[in-house]
Formats: structure tokens, C-alpha cells, sequence
């Protein structure tokens, strides 16, 4: 590239550290992709950014594919090289941008996740009597039990529960409702809460779980409570509210076999997204084969 072509790069970098205020990582790495995308155009030939065409860049993620980059950093790679264009294009600089219509490789989705059950059962293990002891073991046993998004169990109200009949209402993504069921073990649980909510809860209070200042308990104060059991309880892997969600449709899948009983239990409108859940049971057959198949030949 010419000493113009590089000017630009280094306005460009310049304008994301002082006017973005992007930090100097952040900065570097912009550096070394553009750097990488340079020497790429230097072996074709290429002087000036407006001579860079949509099928070079093509060429050009095929090439550091090939070589081993993987499908996500070839992705910030091409988003780091389109912002790039995209600050070319304002400044006049170029007439379009030849990033815009790139397709990079699909990124394999990424398995969620999961406690088997006896890490369940150890997190569960809650044998303090107080309050937010209380509440704490409610909330765990609810996530578990009806597969809740961490949104879904912030949002509940007492009203929304109906134990006679092992069943609760909630608000999905959307403003969906769906109806799930409650697990004997999370019934108990909740109504061990509900006969001590009262010490905690304002009385004008309609959240079901509720903090020491008497109000419906935040996420992040959920999401606190979960990781202090899952290390005072001993489970060595981090434990946040989506991995009780997780390893609810794991278990439910290994059991039943009904992916689209799971799928309406989720509250998924896509039966795609619940299909993640059946690469996760047979990963843990295929585990199961290896280590206890006389001819797996993983012995």
C-alpha cells in the first residue's frame, strides 16, 4: 500500500482512540487486522483502499481460513475491516464499501453448559433455616423445576402461582405467557418462602421474591445469590441462573425424549433454538459409550 493508504489507517486508528476512546487492546488489534488485510493486498498488487474490491475480500477470508483462523475471529477480523471502510466512505474517501457484502463462516454454536444431577442435588442442598436462606433454596428449586428465564422469575407475583394444581403462569419473551409446572420439591421450597415473606416483603409489595430492602429482588442480585451457593455448596464450575435453564432441558431431553414437549416448556418459538439440547444429550451418550463400551476403544 502507499504511504497515503497508510495515513488513512493510522487517522483511523487515531480517530477510534481519541474520539471512540477505545482502549489501547482494542486499538492494537484494530492495527494487526489492518495490517494483516495490507500485506494481503500488497502480494495482489493493490496500492489505494478505492482500488479494494468486494471479491478481494472474499479471497481474502478464504486465505485466513484456510490457514486455520477460525470462523469467529475471521468474523471481528471483517467487522474491524468494515468499520474501517465504513470511516473511508464518511470521510469520502472511497466511493462504497466492499466489507458490506461479505458472508463470513458460521461460528459452530457453542454447547451450553450443564450440572448433572448430583451437582444439582449438591446446590439444592440448602440446610440454613433463615429467611433469605428461604428464598434463596425457592428460587433455585423454581429455576430447576420449570426451566425459567432469569426475567421470567424476577417478574413473577404470588398470583402467578397455582400450587393445587403444580402449575405456573409467566411472561415470556414477547409478552407471551405460557403455562409450566412446578416440581413437588420446588412447591415445598416456595411455600416454605411464602410463610416467611412476610419478615422481608413491604406490604404493598407484589413481587414474589423480594430483597432485605422489601422490594422485588433485581437480577443481579438473583445472579449474586446463585454463584454464593454454587461456592459455599462445593460445584467447581461457575453457576449462574441460565445453567439451571440448561440443565433443566438436559435432564427433561434424557428422560422423555420429547424435544417438543421441551420446546413448549422453554417457551421457544423456534424449534431450532431446542435442538441445541439434543447435540448436548447425545455428547453425553457418547461419553456414556466411550467410557463403558468394552470395544469403544477409548479404554
Amino acid at each position: 500500500m502507499n504511504k497515503n493508504a497508510e495515513q488513512m489507517r493510522e487517522n483511523f486508528l487515531h480517530h477510534l482512540e481519541a474520539e471512540k476512546r477505545f482502549s489501547a487492546n482494542t486499538v492494537s488489534s484494530y492495527r494487526q487486522d489492518l495490517e494483516s488485510l495490507e500485506k494481503y493486498c500488497l502480494d495482489q498488487k493493490i496500492t489505494a483502499w478505492r482500488k479494494l474490491k468486494t471479491h478481494h475480500l472474499r479471497t481474502y477470508a478464504a486465505k485466513i481460513f484456510s490457514r486455520g483462523l477460525g470462523p469467529r475471529s475471521i468474523q471481528r477480523r471483517l467487522s474491524g475491516i468494515r468499520s474501517f471502510m465504513n470511516y473511508l466512505l464518511r470521510e469520502g474517501l472511497i466511493k462504497s464499501n466492499p466489507a458490506s457484502g461479505i458472508k463470513t463462516p458460521k461460528a459452530p454454536k457453542r454447547l451450553p453448559n450443564v450440572l448433572d444431577v448430583d451437582q444439582i442435588n449438591q446446590l439444592l442442598n440448602i440446610q440454613e433455616t433463615n429467611p433469605i436462606s428461604i428464598r434463596d433454596k425457592a428460587i433455585l428449586e423454581l429455576l430447576y423445576s420449570s426451566g425459567l428465564r432469569l426475567t421470567e422469575l424476577v417478574n413473577l407475583n404470588p398470583i402467578d402461582l397455582n400450587l393445587k394444581d403444580k402449575s405456573l403462569m409467566v411472561m415470556g419473551k414477547g409478552g407471551k405467557t405460557r403455562m409450566v409446572p412446578i416440581g413437588q420439591k420446588a412447591i415445598e421450597a416456595v411455600n416454605q418462602w411464602l410463610d416467611v415473606r412476610s419478615q422481608l416483603a413491604k406490604t404493598d409489595e407484589e413481587a414474589l421474591f423480594v430483597g432485605s430492602k422489601g422490594v422485588r429482588l433485581g437480577q443481579r442480585a438473583i445472579q449474586a445469590r446463585i454463584r454464593h451457593w454454587g461456592k459455599k455448596n462445593g460445584i467447581q464450575q461457575s453457576v449462574y441462573p441460565h445453567l439451571l435453564r440448561h440443565s433443566f432441558a438436559t435432564h427433561l431431553l434424557e428422560a422423555s425424549g420429547d424435544l417438543r414437549a421441551v420446546q413448549e416448556l422453554l417457551g421457544h418459538k423456534d424449534i431450532s433454538t431446542t435442538q441445541i439440547y439434543t447435540h448436548l444429550d447425545f455428547q453425553h451418550l457418547a461419553e456414556t459409550y466411550n467410557k463403558a463400551h468394552p470395544r469403544s476403544g477409548k479404554k
